[in-house]
């Protein structure tokens, strides 16, 4: 079981991502109108733009997917069920919780649920 504190610095960690993550799709967002106003000359600044559009777009599709697994992990620690696999139910480890302070799974159960998925 987690303590008060060490569920108030995951609380922390989760909020601040959160705000980086919301700056970062703004900005994002904003680019990529500018691109779609941008007098595009010939076919290689077609290209180029394209390409660029693509890699925002696939980083903005994962700032959200993160964001939206921030926002769940947020409303678990209000719940009191942050840290608790959601498959077996047992506490996630806390250095799994470190690296991935949104973590669902327990490293067992993370790699049966991605085995299914394939």
């Amino acid at each position: 079981m987690l303590t008060e504190i060490e569920l108030n610095e995951f609380q922390n960690k989760l909020l601040d991502r959160r705000v980086q993550i919301e700056k970062n799709l703004r900005g994002t967002t904003l680019e990529l109108e500018e691109m779609r106003e941008l007098e595009l000359h010939d076919e290689g600044d077609f290209a180029a733009a394209s390409a660029e559009t693509i890699v925002d777009s696939a980083i903005l599709i994962q700032q959200r997917k993160e964001l939206n697994e921030i926002e769940l992990a947020l409303d678990k620690i209000k719940k009191g069920t942050f840290g608790i696999c959601e498959m077996c139910e047992e506490p996630i480890g806390l250095a799994r919780l470190k690296v991935k302070n949104f973590a669902r799974f327990c490293i067992t159960c993370r790699e049966i649920n991605e085995k299914k998925l394939k």
